[in-house]
């Protein structure tokens, strides 16, 4: 007996055969679809603000796309956005597996269909949405671009529905392949990460659009099209500008490479759904001895390195947060990556200033807001910890030395970096204390927003950082905190603005003593005047970073 008639989950049954089953998985694609927005009517407004956003979008891109038919360039520009989709296909199951359950196939396991029909009823379950309708405006428009003739208009014809197949195919067997890491702890650390990626991609595409317009426009890309052409999705499209130009067997060996590619990964798709829906999960509790004994092992060696008594303690809680919890770690990891890229890039890109290095202290600094929501309803333990303001001064200072330790050390580095590559050494020192004047600022006002304006962040969902009715707490606690932070600083901008307008340049490395006692200073005023509001507001504080 072949794979391709192995039984998946139970004995095969009259709906495993594959009669109707395409039917069947389109209307629960669309019963699943209904009922979702059946829940509440702020669901369906998001769906449908999203539906109506996403079609003028693609109105736009088909529009400007058709507008490209008989530009010089048209076949490189489409070519290289048929490869861009497809990347984005490829890796958005494990970023949003968590934001459509059809992508998990384990649901499946225990009903009795086999794998040829159930790959082609997921599949055709899987054009329905929003997602597809967006490619195949793209797929469309890109083929319309290059088509020229009756010849490149067949083609062009095949093309279309051909490239949006590929996506979709590609993204369920990447789905597939990965179910058990995406419905796992690493998963949801990897699903609440996706904002680093989006955050780190725009960078780069806005540093790449701007040297493709030094480079002289889209000639520069013709090498890298002329490559990509040969890579499915992008081979399908550019069989249609091949097969306009007369390159009739060019057109054919790209169209077939296509198709040759969408029936391996509909192969590699199967397969995965055979091993995932028979093979037992390795996730046991002797697969995670190890891991606690490794844990165990990295404990004392992280204890030895912090002060004894409740100081310790609460600055290792703080880290272990930040190394553990997947939205804390997703959290630090996009404003650690963030705070480098905007002033380093700018700076390559010869437009930045040393000043940009100030971002990485202001990114850092956001840490400090809502310290007791980051401990959802864990909270409660540390209450009862808490019965004097000198208990909370221990708490809240001791969160921020726990950011201090990552904080300091970082914007001091960016400045650095920054420094040198815009080649601006005798700026450095004034930069680095306004930055550390920042973070102070930023850890003072922090610490107070956190006393005054908690708010819980929930657990279900990767891009839930804040609970219904809580919003505008969120936005009075972080902007309305860093327009105070902004204006405890303004004793250090303004000695830096007199000491330049005054041409005393040779005192501006003042300016690093300075920023960094003022900095400490404010921290540790903001601490102390916080504590006494910690204190007497607990139970306030407990019932609203619980209430997630």
């Amino acid at each position: 007996m072949s794979v391709l008639d192995t039984p998946v989950g139970v004995a095969p049954g009259p709906a495993g055969t594959g009669e109707g089953l395409v039917g069947v998985f389109v209307r629960l694609k669309l019963t699943l679809l209904r009922n979702g927005l059946r829940q509440s009517s702020g669901r369906r407004a998001a769906y449908i603000a999203s539906v109506v956003f996403t079609l003028l979008v693609a109105a736009g891109l088909l529009i400007g796309l058709i507008a490209l038919h008989g530009y010089s360039h048209a076949a490189t520009l489409v070519v290289l956005l048929a490869a861009l989709v497809a990347v984005g296909w490829a890796v958005m199951p494990l970023f949003f597996a968590a934001g459509d359950e059809t992508l998990d196939p384990s649901r499946l396991v225990m009903l009795p269909l086999r794998p040829r029909p159930l790959i082609g009823a997921l599949l055709a379950s899987s054009l329905i949405g929003i997602g597809p309708l967006f490619t195949l405006c793209l797929a469309a428009g890109s083929a319309f671009a290059v088509a020229s003739g009756a010849v490149g208009a067949v083609f062009a014809v095949v093309a279309a529905p051909l490239t949006l197949l590929l996506c979709v195919a590609l993204a369920r067997a990447v789905a597939t392949a990965n179910t058990r890491l995406l419905t796992s702890r690493k998963g949801r650390d990897l699903a609440v990460l996706s904002g680093l990626v989006i955050a780190v991609g725009f960078q780069f595409v806005n540093f790449g659009a701007q040297r493709l317009g030094q480079a002289g426009g889209l000639a520069a890309l013709d090498p890298a099209a002329d490559v990509v052409r040969w890579l499915p999705p992008a081979s399908a499209v550019g069989a249609v500008d091949s097969a306009s130009r007369g390159s009739y067997g060019q057109a054919l060996a790209q169209l077939l490479l296509s198709v040759a590619a969408l029936a391996a990964l509909l192969w590699l798709w199967q397969r995965s759904l055979v091993k995932l829906m028979t093979a037992p999960d390795g996730s046991t509790l002797a697969a995670a001895g190890p891991a606690r004994e490794k844990a165990g092992k990295d404990g004392p060696r992280l204890t030895a390195l912090l002060p004894q008594g409740r100081t310790g303690a609460v600055m290792e809680r703080s880290l272990r947060y930040i190394a553990r919890d997947p939205k804390t770690k997703a959290a630090w990891t996009t404003a650690l990556a963030v705070g480098l890229i905007v002033p380093v890039v700018n700076a390559l890109q010869g437009s930045g200033s040393i000043y940009f290095a100030c971002f990485a202290a202001w990114m850092l600094g956001i840490q400090m807001y809502n310290q007791f929501g980051q401990d959802t309803s864990a909270f409660w333990m540390v209450a009862l910890t808490i019965s004097s303001t000198r208990d909370a001064y221990l708490e809240l200072r001791a969160r921020a030395l726990a950011l201090l330790l990552i904080t300091l050390p970082y914007t001091i580095l960016v400045t650095v970096v920054t420094a040198a590559v815009l080649g601006d050494w005798g700026d450095l020192p004034e930069v680095m204390g306004l930055s550390l004047a920042l973070l102070g600022g930023m850890l003072a006002t922090g610490a107070v927003a956190s006393a005054n304006f908690p708010y819980s962040i929930p657990q279900d969902g990767a891009f839930k950082n804040v609970a219904p009715g809580q919003a505008g707490l969120a936005w009075i606690s972080i902007f309305g905190g860093m327009v105070s932070a902004g204006l405890l600083c303004v004793p250090v901008i303004a000695m830096t603005i007199w000491l330049h307008v005054a041409g005393l340049e040779q005192w501006l490395w003042l300016l690093l003593p300075v920023g960094a006692g003022y900095g400490a200073l404010i921290s540790w005023a903001g601490v102390r005047l916080a504590a006494p509001r910690t204190a007497d507001r607990l139970p306030e504080i407990l019932a609203a970073v619980s209430k997630g």
